[in-house]
């Protein structure tokens, strides 16, 4: 990695981030559907990007969510719910397929159980 004098060295995803980033974007036809996983909570968006709109959104924190997760159930089971309701709330707003977006992190765990679950939900990607 090369240093930039006065700049922080960035994290292993970052770096993956931006270069997905430079190559995946949400359009209006085909909007995209960003992941963000912290070490409790996961979110979902729906992003039109030539806009800079958000279109659908759901996370692990909302209280529609919340309802849904029952006491001690895992965090990738949490994960499928909130991919399946991104998926509802997108085709609500008439949006079928999207460009998934993992924002740097391995298509694995969480990440995967709400893009799977987003499929089975009807989104294509």
């Amino acid at each position: 990695m090369r240093l930039i004098p006065g700049r922080k060295a960035l994290s292993a995803r970052a770096r993956r981030q931006r270069r997905v980033r430079a190559k995946v974007n949400g359009a209006p036809e085909r909007p995209r559907l960003n992941v963000f996983r912290s070490s409790r909570h996961i979110y979902a968006q729906v992003i039109d990007d030539s806009a800079h709109h958000t279109l659908a959104s759901a996370s692990s924190i909302e209280s529609a969510v919340r309802g849904q997760i029952e006491p001690g159930q895992s965090k990738r089971a949490q994960a499928a719910i909130v991919g399946k309701t991104v998926a509802e709330r997108a085709r609500e707003q008439g949006i079928e397929t999207v460009v998934f977006d993992r924002a740097g992190y391995q298509y694995h765990g969480r990440v995967q159980a709400l893009a799977e679950a987003a499929r089975e939900a009807g989104l294509k990607f």
